[in-house]
Formats: structure tokens, C-alpha cells, sequence
């Protein structure tokens, strides 16, 4: 059984989330809603970021509130891309397209070209 799918599947299902999500609600979330819920959960990704790298004092990480896994790491990017799904919906904007294009010129930049000190 191949449960992979693509990226354009992966945003299909996201949006149908987002759907449910909207009926369920206190109030429409609109872009400021969206922006507000990505912003917070990227700073609950920086917190596991920062325990899980040992950035914080001796003995925080024994505390339940900065309690860190990979699994964490990964619900939190997965709900940012949640978050960015909703607003690239909200404003029109085709994902997959916009990245391949944004890879495309990253790969060719002129710097990509430049190797660095001591690398022959």
C-alpha cells in the first residue's frame, strides 16, 4: 500500500481541514486570524527548538510546559504549514507553482555557482 502523496494532495486535504475548521469556528478567521495562529506556533517550534538544542538552563527541560520530541517539532511545522496553506488559499496563490519557480531560481542564482574558501 503507497500512501505517499503529492504536494498538490497534500494542499487539497489541507484546505478540506481548513473547511471544517471554518464551520466550527467562534467567529471567521480571515488572513489576520491565520497569520496571528502561525506566528504563535512558530513560537511554540522555536521553544522545542530551543530545548531540544539545550539552549535553555539545567533542569527546564524537566518541566512539563518544555517538554520537547521530534514529534513535537513535527506537529509544529505541520500546523505552520497549515497555517500557510490557509493563507496562500485566502489570497489565490498557487503553492506548488510559487515554490517550484522560487527553487528553480534559487538553484540558479549566481551564488549557487561560487564555491567556498578551501573547497577545490
Amino acid at each position: 500500500m503507497n500512501n505517499k502523496k503529492t504536494f498538490q494532495e497534500v494542499i487539497n486535504r489541507s484546505k478540506k481541514v481548513i473547511e471544517e475548521f471554518q464551520k466550527v469556528e467562534k467567529r471567521p478567521w480571515g488572513v489576520e486570524g491565520a497569520i496571528i495562529e502561525m506566528m504563535k506556533q512558530v513560537g511554540e517550534l522555536s521553544k522545542l527548538i530551543m530545548v531540544t538544542e539545550g539552549y535553555y538552563m539545567a533542569g527546564r527541560d524537566n518541566l512539563p510546559q518544555y517538554q520537547s520530541s521530534i514529534e513535537k517539532i513535527g506537529d509544529e511545522l505541520s500546523d505552520i504549514l497549515l497555517m500557510v496553506i490557509r493563507l496562500a488559499n485566502h489570497y489565490e496563490i498557487n503553492l506548488e507553482e510559487v515554490h517550484l519557480r522560487e527553487m528553480d531560481m534559487a538553484m540558479n542564482h549566481p551564488l549557487m555557482k561560487v564555491k567556498p574558501r578551501g573547497i577545490k
